[in-house]
C-alpha cells in the first residue's frame, strides 16, 4: 500500500498534522519495484474555514508518501499554492 499525505504548514485554522489524501494498493513480487503516480488536485488541498466555506489557502504545504504514516518511512516534498 501506498499512501499520500498532505500538511499545509500554515492554515488560518487548526488542522491534522498529516492527513490521507489518496492511496494505491501495490502488489510487489521480491525485487521487483513500481512507480505510483498520484494527482495532487485543489479538492484535495481544501478544507473548511471558520465561516464553513470550503477553500484552499494559498502557502507552502508538504506532500509525504510511503508505505505508513510513520515519519521516518516517508519521502517528503513541498510545494507552493499562490493567490
Amino acid at each position: 500500500m501506498t499512501q499520500l499525505y498532505i500538511r499545509d504548514k500554515y492554515s488560518s485554522v487548526t488542522r491534522p498534522v498529516k492527513e490521507l489524501k489518496d492511496f494505491a494498493r501495490v502488489s510487489l513480487k521480491a525485487g521487483e519495484s513500481k512507480v505510483v503516480h498520484f494527482t495532487v488536485t485543489p479538492d484535495k488541498l481544501a478544507f473548511y474555514d471558520k465561516k464553513m466555506r470550503k477553500i484552499v489557502e494559498p502557502g507552502e504545504f508538504i506532500v509525504m508518501v510511503g508505505a505508513s504514516s510513520d515519519d521516518k518511512d516517508l519521502l517528503k516534498d513541498t510545494f507552493t499554492v499562490k493567490e
